[in-house]
């Protein structure tokens, strides 16, 4: 019989897991951004969330993800590079805008990913972080949506 730890961890968790981590980082320079440039006091402070509650769930991911020996990216993605790029490009309101769009799109995009995987990943372990980090997720999306909504 094969030890449970030392079986390979599927791919759909190793490609969430990854996806995930990307995502998360991404949050969080959006947030140090939103935190530094944002005209709308509540902007800022949901940049500031954005860094306090990504880091949380990115510190537990690498957790569960060194225990399963999934490599995670110590670094954004090219494409998330070129956001956060064009995001600090912008200024005064504008930037405030395209941080409501850029997080309101992202978040959706995360709640939908997170949601299946909560769902039907095959590792436990993942599925069990996609499922609590799920509450979070809706609260940045709430959150967002009252203030691109109020602008």
């Amino acid at each position: 019989s094969v030890n449970q730890s030392t079986q390979p961890v599927q791919k759909d968790a190793s490609d969430f897991a990854v996806a995930a981590a990307n995502g998360g980082m991404l949050a969080v320079e959006l947030g140090k951004v939103a935190q530094d440039k944002a005209v709308d006091p509540r902007v800022k402070r949901f940049g500031a969330m954005m860094v306090k509650d990504h880091t949380e769930a990115d510190d537990n991911l690498k957790r569960i993800a060194g225990s399963l020996n999934i490599t995670l990216p110590d670094s954004v993605s090219d494409d998330s590079r070129k956001d956060i790029d064009k995001r600090k490009g912008k200024k005064g309101r504008e930037g405030d805008i395209a941080d409501g769009d850029m997080m309101l799109d992202d978040h959706k995009k995360d709640i939908a990913e997170f949601r299946k995987c909560a769902d039907n990943c095959s590792d436990s372990s993942i599925r069990t972080f996609a499922a609590s980090t799920l509450p979070t997720l809706e609260k940045h999306l709430d959150s967002i949506q009252a203030i691109a909504g109020r602008k």
